[in-house]
């Protein structure tokens, strides 16, 4: 015997596009709390991108001293913030002594924190999304 599975393969892209819209907040959302800790605490962030961009970009903008863009690649997004070592494994830059907007110059705590932040930032959003479905759709109790 052969089952079909029910799939309304008319609303397949609006639900892929709903799915993608759905996590692109949540990765903006996260990386926003690793970049607007590492701004309050003095560092000089790069890049702030939404996706990978792995050999080009959708979209970027330069202000100030922060690149913003969508890359191509929807894996996630990431925040490059000065004086950190990421992929590249930049050694030349690591041999020159840390200036005060990097991130390898501020004490253990900030660091700690900017770190943290994107996982703090996924919990309070949690919190807020279980809170107004809740609301929405809680039942009230009466004492």
């Amino acid at each position: 015997m052969f089952y079909t599975l029910a799939i309304n393969w008319s609303g397949v892209g609006v639900q892929v596009a709903q799915l993608i819209l759905a996590l692109s907040i949540l990765v903006l959302l996260h990386e926003f709390g690793h970049y607007i800790t590492a701004r309050w605490f003095g560092c000089r962030v790069e890049k702030f991108y939404l996706f990978f961009d792995p050999w080009f970009s959708l979209f970027k903008k330069k202000v100030g001293d922060t690149e913003y863009g969508v890359g191509w690649l929807p894996l996630g997004g990431y925040v490059k913030i000065s004086g950190m070592i990421d992929e590249s494994m930049d050694k030349e830059q690591m041999k020159q002594p840390a200036k005060s907007y990097e991130f390898r110059s501020k004490p253990a705590w900030q660091r700690l924190i900017i770190m943290l932040a994107g996982i703090i930032m996924n919990v309070l959003v949690a919190f807020i999304i279980y809170a107004m479905i809740l609301f929405v759709w809680g039942e009230q109790k009466r004492r």
